[in-house]
């Protein structure tokens, strides 16, 4: 029921800036968390930022300083601002929501992940 469609990726160069955007949709009583993970060919999926309901945010080290993220709650959104991208940071970058739903007369809270946006930085 809950769906989340990213946007904003593409083909950039080392030291440009891309804005990535997430809009979840659906069946969504409160979104708890949003954040977005990359993973790269041949490696693990990792965090590189989450921003929680009251705004509080944390990111990886590898991107401190250069990465920002943000949301919009009135629009589900989250959107990762990258600054100064490095090739090794190209990556499928997928958005993540915990989100507490109504189903069956209960709140649920779940994690849904987008598709994927390719992001690839060329040297």
């Amino acid at each position: 029921q809950v769906r989340l469609v990213e946007s904003g990726g593409g083909l950039v160069q080392a030291g440009g800036s891309l804005r990535l955007s997430c809009v979840a949709s659906g069946s969504i009583t409160r979104i708890n968390h949003m954040g977005w993970y990359r993973q790269a060919p041949g490696k693990q999926r990792e965090l590189v930022a989450v921003i929680t309901s009251i705004g509080s945010t944390r990111y990886a080290d590898s991107v401190k300083g250069r990465f920002t993220i943000s949301s919009d709650n009135a629009k589900n959104t989250v959107y990762l601002q990258m600054n100064s991208l490095k090739p090794e940071e190209t990556a499928v970058y997928y958005c993540n929501i915990e989100a507490t739903s109504f189903s069956d007369g209960a709140y649920y809270a779940r994690e849904y992940w987008g598709q994927g946006t390719q992001v690839t930085v060329s040297s």
